[in-house]
């Protein structure tokens, strides 16, 4: 394996930064809980934030994971949103082995929830888990980027993995997000926040 440096590289005057740090700034825990939200701890901070979704369990079968934004501190989540999304899926016997993208999960210019998985299964050892990465917040000049991954079984033993990016239309701050599963409660899971410099 070859060195990345030999001593007299850039990399060794910090001329470059190959990758930022992480700061941990808060974790919630769900309990047969609606929703989970952030209205503190999103601001000029940081020019990227991690939510890290541990373990979320819906309280029934097909629970969809979506999110949406906030420019008000929680008051109203009804940021307008344009997102892609797609997925891979493969069974516990062997069936399925798809990827595909999904234009009916997408969000074309639209203010509700924007779907981050779908069909989550409520057996006791099924969850999910996966990140969502949210740029530059504070900005009030660009609109806001995320993306997300996301890995979790549906109700017949797939394992599905989904893919979203798309951006908030808006060049006011945000400051607030929620997560929650679809016309199911939140049964139990941990999702940690941190800021990234």
């Amino acid at each position: 394996m070859g060195l990345i440096s030999n001593g007299t590289t850039i990399f060794d005057n910090g001329v470059v930064n190959a990758g930022g740090s992480m700061t941990f700034i808060s974790k919630a825990t769900a309990s047969a809980s609606a929703s989970i939200e952030f209205t503190s701890g999103i601001d000029s901070t940081y020019k990227e934030y991690i939510f890290y979704f541990v373990n979320m369990h819906p309280a029934s079968d097909a629970g969809n994971f979506e999110f949406n934004l906030s420019t008000d501190n929680g008051s109203n989540y009804n940021v307008t949103k344009t997102t892609t999304y797609f997925r891979a899926f493969h069974s516990e016997g062997g069936a399925g082995g798809v990827l595909q993208y999904e234009s009916g999960y997408d969000l074309a210019q639209g203010t509700g929830m924007a779907r981050l998985s779908h069909d989550t299964g409520a057996d006791a050892d099924q969850n999910l888990c996966g990140y969502f990465h949210l740029f530059n917040p504070s900005s009030t000049t660009f609109v806001k980027h995320f993306i997300s991954n996301i890995q979790f079984n549906n109700p017949s033993d797939y394992s599905m993995n989904t893919y979203i990016a798309g951006y908030g239309n808006t060049t006011n701050s945000i400051n607030g997000i929620k997560f929650q599963f679809h016309n199911t409660n939140i049964d139990s899971g941990e999702i940690l926040l941190f800021g990234v410099n």
